[in-house]
């Protein structure tokens, strides 16, 4: 993997370019720390090896992906993620605010979909979990939070990848979302 680093998205246009449901296919296995060919990714996103190329190149554009070095006859060169991970970064603005929402409506229904997927027989459907809290935080507090749930993150990730990991693990999808609610602070 190119950077340790998660790449954090702050701007509307790149939040944007996550929307679209194959982009998302392919981000999910480059991030998952797999290198891949636009032709790998095709069969993954189930698009044509000449529309992922496209879709490869815009995330390239915003700093998503990047090409790794080419291997075997070199016809070809794989993809990889920019970083250990992708964060998005909420913004003020209408534009921005607006790509923030459908990007985290985009990840919400995903893990849904894994959920509704695993099957009820799969001796591993009781560790699925949702965790739903309502807290009363200062604004440090907050980013506390924040820090503190991405470091778990990164703690069990331990540099394990699609590619390389212990046996019997299996990909588990986590979604952490902290959201300030709507209302003013009380005095």
């Amino acid at each position: 993997m190119a950077s340790k680093e998660r790449v954090v998205l702050t701007d509307p246009r790149a939040i944007r370019a996550l929307a679209h449901p194959a982009r998302q296919v392919i981000i999910d296995e480059l991030y998952s720390g797999r290198v891949l060919t636009a032709t790998e990714c095709a069969e993954l996103a189930g698009l044509t090896p000449s529309a992922t190329s496209y879709h490869l190149r815009a995330l390239e554009r915003w700093g998503i992906v990047e090409r790794a070095e080419a291997s075997g006859d070199g016809r070809e060169r794989p993809w990889r993620a920019l970083g250990s991970g992708l964060q998005i970064a909420s913004q003020s603005t209408t534009a921005g605010r607006l790509a923030s929402q459908a990007m985290m409506r985009s990840n919400v229904d995903q893990v849904l979909e894994r959920f509704e997927e695993l099957p009820a027989d799969d001796d591993w459907y009781s560790l699925s979990v949702m965790n739903r809290s309502r807290l009363w935080l200062t604004r440090e507090e907050t980013a506390e939070l924040d820090r503190e749930l991405s470091a778990v993150i990164d703690r069990f990730r331990q540099d394990r990848t699609a590619a390389a990991h212990p046996e019997a693990t299996r990909s588990v999808y986590t979604l952490i979302a902290v959201v300030p609610a709507a209302e003013s602070p009380t005095p």
